[in-house]
């Protein structure tokens, strides 16, 4: 007997196409790191193997025909399936906050290395927070030195110079450039700069090099983290890697630089690697997903469940025997014979 198409077939079939191609195109994104081009063949494959068991388990439910054996066949491939989805669909909507996030840490370890080493060294000024007031001041007098509209020391420079004079309690000797150009000025900036230190600590000319370069470092890269967290979120996940991989390498320099010079006894320094050059693999998705667990993690496992296992259940839900309706239907319509009286 040919069995005709219904609208719950159309339904079922419609639907599962949908799901199913979402999910061959997020497979193929999420295998792509493993398998390369080979991955659209493999995705392809997988998903016609689930539009197949979709259909064959339908079949045998409308025939009252055990579907444990389909089901767990289906189960064991949409696994794949949705492994590749949840590593495409969360490096997609995570990856810049992955990258920001590492971007903000890089930031704080710089600090917290010019601190670590500022700690550990010897000073004329003994209160932290008049050696960081200090810090601040000179920050500002570098900058009016070598502002375009007022270079050199005048007025606004000297302002700053008194206001250090009285924090150190010493007097500063105001230096000239050796040229007018920028670079003089800039060279003018420094040569302050490393006056006024050398009146704060008491330093061998190591520790002055290291805290100079570190605090420079970490002005450099907090202003460069700042403006990359600026940018679209196309240009952070373009150009975030190469900023986090040179800033590290700097870190790391200048960290066994200072670990090597104060002696670890004083400074504990160990070097850091990033791991998101694993962003995009399958491993560091799910690592990464557990460990920072919360909603957005939550909505992308939802998701993948959505587009790989929700058809399969609706089917199971919505499909009964054929056999079993005919049964039903059958009830009550017993024919018996009818006996017509002889009048």
């Amino acid at each position: 007997m040919n069995k005709q198409i219904t609208p719950t077939d159309l339904f079922l079939a419609v639907l599962a196409l949908l799901l199913i191609s979402v999910s061959f195109y997020q497979t193929w994104l999420g295998l792509e790191q493993i398998f390369g081009s080979a991955s659209f063949v493999i995705a392809l494959v997988l998903s016609l193997l689930l539009l197949f068991l979709l259909w064959v388990i339908r079949n045998a439910k409308l025939e009252g025909k055990s579907t444990t054996s389909l089901i767990g066949i289906y189960i064991f491939i949409a696994s794949f399936c949705f492994i590749a989805n949840f590593n495409a669909l969360y490096t997609r909507f995570m990856k810049t906050d992955i990258y920001t996030t590492e971007l903000r840490s890089i930031n704080e370890k710089f600090n917290n290395l010019e601190t670590a080493v500022e700690s550990n060294l010897n000073y004329s000024v003994a209160d932290a927070k008049t050696r960081q007031a200090i810090r601040s001041e000179i920050n500002l007098l570098k900058i009016q030195i070598t502002d375009p509209k007022n270079k050199g020391i005048g007025a606004e420079a000297k302002q700053i110079i008194s206001r250090i004079e009285q924090l150190l309690g010493k007097k500063i000797t105001p230096l000239t450039p050796i040229s007018n150009n920028p670079s003089g000025y800039e060279d003018l900036a420094n040569r302050m700069e490393q006056q006024i230190i050398e009146m704060v600590y008491n330093l061998t000319p190591e520790e002055k090099n290291i805290m100079t370069d570190i605090h420079n470092a970490s002005v450099k890269w907090n202003t460069d983290i700042q403006n990359t967290l600026l940018l679209p979120e196309n240009e952070i996940n373009s150009t975030a890697q190469g900023q986090i991989d040179k800033s590290l390498t700097e870190y790391n320099k200048l960290g066994n630089r200072a670990n090597a010079i104060l002696g670890a006894e004083k400074l504990k320094f160990e070097p850091v690697i990033s791991k998101t050059q694993e962003v995009g693999k399958i491993g560091y998705a799910f690592n990464h997903a557990i460990t920072n667990f919360g909603m957005y993690q939550f909505v992308v496992f939802l998701g993948c469940i959505l587009l790989d296992f929700v058809i399969v259940i609706i089917i199971l839900l919505i499909t009964s025997s054929e056999n079993s309706n005919h049964h039903q239907g059958g009830l009550g319509k017993r024919k018996g014979k009818t006996f017509i009286p002889n009048n």
